[in-house]
């Protein structure tokens, strides 16, 4: 069991429950900039019944999200050499997921990445140097945080080095694959923290806030410097 932590209160993530994503939420296209990818929900959000959810209701959905199934590595990565020769160097060798995320820089600006997690690692890529930019072990990663509406952003805390700020339409997935990847790795359950305000380290020296608001037309996000 993974916790889940909602303000005061904690709930359990059962070990083979498989969360699902919206099938209306679509990632940007390749020739898109990054600023045109939608951060707001739909006003379609509900709240999923706690025996189906396994954010057991504390979390807003979206009614499509009973729906989706999982894939996992959605570039392909076996027919991308330049991912199979980072992945090779590092010695890791099996790809739990991979996809086109959001990386947020300390200014706030929005890049474009590859986010790849394998049984060991999380792995951030510039798909337009196919460059490793960065790697965080699995061991490293002390919590996730994102907010109890409907939107794309998580954070992943690491203590020893700096956080990692995304915006996913598959953050789900990339939650129940981390909690996974982790406990398949050690007794460790990694810690989920659902709330609507929380802190990230956007460097070693510099700590923002996020803020999470719901409105009509879905949910409002702030970062502000601490």
């Amino acid at each position: 069991m993974a916790w889940f932590q909602s303000s005061n209160r904690k709930v359990q993530l059962p070990a083979q429950t498989r969360p699902v994503l919206d099938d209306d939420e679509r990632i940007a296209n390749d020739d898109e900039d990054a600023e045109s990818l939608k951060l707001t929900p739909t006003d379609s959000s509900v709240t999923e019944d706690q025996n189906r959810d396994p954010f057991m209701g504390v979390k807003v959905r979206r009614k499509a999200s009973f729906h989706r199934n999982y894939i996992g590595d959605y570039l392909d990565v076996p027919s991308r050499p330049y991912l199979m020769k980072i992945l090779e160097k590092q010695g890791d060798k099996k790809v739990l997921f991979a996809d086109k995320v959001l990386k947020f820089t300390s200014t706030g600006k929005m890049k474009r990445r590859i986010l790849l997690i394998t049984d060991f690692a999380v792995y951030i890529v510039d798909p337009d140097i196919d460059a490793l930019k960065r790697r965080i072990s699995l061991a490293a990663v002390e919590k996730l945080c994102l907010s109890e509406l409907s939107d794309n952003f998580l954070a992943i805390i690491i203590p020893t080095e700096y956080d990692l700020l995304i915006a996913s339409t598959r953050k789900t997935e990339i939650v129940s694959v981390l909690v996974d990847a982790t406990r398949s790795q050690s007794d460790y359950e990694l810690e989920v923290l659902l709330s609507n305000r929380f802190e990230y380290n956007a460097t070693s020296e510099l700590v923002k806030e996020i803020d999470f608001e719901e409105t009509e037309e879905g949910a409002r996000t702030r970062i502000v410097r601490k």
